[in-house]
């Protein structure tokens, strides 16, 4: 495997972490049914 390019290497750390982006939006997303469902779910029904 070659070493990268100090160019190579510039783009990398310029560019945004589109993975952890999403990661966080899957979580928040998760979390967030998590909580309507509690609330629909179990809070309402309860009184």
């Amino acid at each position: 495997m070659e070493p990268m390019t100090e160019e190579e290497r510039n783009n990398i750390l310029q560019s945004s972490p589109i993975g952890t982006f999403a990661l966080m939006a899957a979580v928040v997303g998760g979390m967030v049914i998590a909580w309507l469902f509690l609330y629909y779910g179990v809070f309402l029904p309860r009184g």
